[in-house]
């Protein structure tokens, strides 16, 4: 593997100024402390504006067909998390959009990729049911057909984005005496629909998802993603993406894993706080290096770790780092970004955002049990209750 840096051509460097200077004129301090007051991950101005620029249509589309080139896609990956850009909402957008440009019909495919692009339509994500856990083929929000039209009455939890958004991407069951990989129905639904309930809901670090009802909502056959009752088929290409089982770039201009956009807070909390030992002194004691040193060690190997086993390695140590990086750096780490007195190191942010980095698209349990499965070649695990003997 090489590992050496790649070298930019003029025009090249060129954009990657120009990305630098049009980040830094739309993504403002207002604009990322109003973020972490909502919670939201997403700001309309900002997506609004790189809608504008062209930048999103560039990002989603191959070089072939007009966007990026593998370098300046990732010069673009790079310096919108440099700029913090609010970005989760654009993340299921971009991949729902590919699920739609695939299965929609024309003149749906069409609308939606028009609005993807200019930043006027967004997608989340309605899978999660609440008492449904990771295994989202156990769907039990329901969706009967009348005429042309589908009647859905059900719930989802961890909808991101869907008061930010105009669709979402729900799956749904349409056959419950059928098995359930082959009982499921894939709609793009509109969110303005009467019967659609949107409630908030706030996280441990301070971020917004939403649970949502479905009350005897009315689509329109047309909003159908796929085949009636292959709607397996359709979710997987997205679930794949999101459990990060899938194939590394043969260029290395890319991630290695899923969830290294998250590590970056993980990465700048342990610069931070070895700046903050450092000035303090505390770099002197030797139990005070080692377990910095082991907590960077640590990180490193987990951002060198592919696919579904970095989705893990990077989530796990979050999990495990967070809470020697704020015991490092001592009672001032519990203060959050912004107080008056804090160091701003991160490490507190840090230490609530881990358990959810763990969750989402699915726990780490269940992330382990795919590699067992799909990788070592292991059975399936074996819930039922011990027997017991006579």
């Amino acid at each position: 593997m090489d590992f050496s840096a790649v070298e930019l051509s003029a025009e090249d460097k060129a954009f990657q100024t120009e990305a630098r200077e049009f980040l830094a004129s739309v993504v403002t301090e207002d604009v990322i402390h109003r973020d972490r007051e909502t919670g939201d991950n997403f700001d309309e101005g900002v997506h609004l504006a790189l809608g504008a620029a062209g930048y999103l249509e560039k990002e989603w589309k191959t070089e072939a067909d007009g966007g990026f080139s593998r370098v300046r896609r990732r010069i673009w990956e790079l310096e919108k998390r440099r700029a913090e850009v609010p970005w989760v909402t654009w993340g299921t957008t971009s991949m729902v959009a590919r699920s739609v440009a695939k299965f929609a019909p024309d003149e749906i495919r069409d609308q939606v990729l028009a609005g993807v692009f200019d930043g006027t339509v967004r997608l989340c994500l309605g899978y999660t049911e609440p008492e449904g856990g990771s295994d989202v083929a156990t769907c039990k929000t329901r969706a009967v057909r009348d005429g042309d039209q589908w009647i859905i009455n059900g719930s989802k939890m961890f909808t991101t984005g869907a008061h930010n958004c105009s669709y979402t991407f729900l799956i749904t069951n349409t056959d419950p005496d059928a098995p359930k990989h082959k009982s499921l129905t894939m709609f793009l639904v509109p969110l303005d629909l009467p019967g659609v309930e949107i409630q908030g809901i706030r996280t441990v670090d301070g971020d917004r998802t939403n649970i949502v009802y479905y009350s005897d909502v009315r689509v329109d056959d047309k909003y159908r993603l796929g085949d009636v009752n292959g709607g397996w088929t359709v979710v997987r290409e997205p679930l794949d993406a999101e459990h990060g089982a899938v194939a590394a770039a043969d260029d290395g201009l890319a991630d290695v894993a899923i969830m290294a956009h998250q590590a970056g807070f993980m990465v700048e909390a342990a610069d931070n706080v070895a700046a903050v030992v450092q000035r303090s002194g505390a770099i002197e004691d030797a139990s005070v290096g080692y377990r910095l040193g082991r907590s960077i060690a640590r990180i490193e190997a987990s951002l060198s770790a592919p696919s579904i086993f970095g989705r893990v390695a990077l989530a796990q140590t979050m999990r495990d780092v967070a809470p020697d990086l704020m015991d490092v750096a001592g009672s001032v780490a519990a203060l959050p970004i912004g107080a008056e007195g804090g160091f701003d190191d991160r490490s507190e942010y840090v230490y609530r955002f881990a358990p959810l980095v763990g969750i989402y698209g699915g726990t780490l349990e269940v992330f382990r049990n795919m590699i067992a499965q799909h990788v070592l070649g292991l059975g399936k695990p074996n819930y039922s209750a011990p027997k017991v003997r006579a």
